[in-house]
């Protein structure tokens, strides 16, 4: 049973890292075609936005398996 749970932890911390990093580049998207003249300023937000997501995730995942 601990392992189903800790599965479904993990699982749930992956669709909602893809969903938010979904959403962080299609703003971008957004974003760069309303003002492509600020495309560096708004990639680099993108990427530190998109690896603070993954960060999260990441420590989700871990701590799912471990608890």
């Amino acid at each position: 049973m601990h392992g189903s749970v800790a599965g479904l932890g993990a699982g749930l911390a992956a669709i909602g890292a893809g969903i938010g990093i979904g959403q962080i580049g299609g703003k971008a998207v957004e974003a760069i075609a309303r003002q492509p003249e600020a495309i560096s300023k708004i990639q680099l937000n993108m990427i530190i936005a998109a690896a603070l997501v993954e960060g999260v995730a990441l420590f989700a995942v871990v701590v799912a398996a471990f608890f």
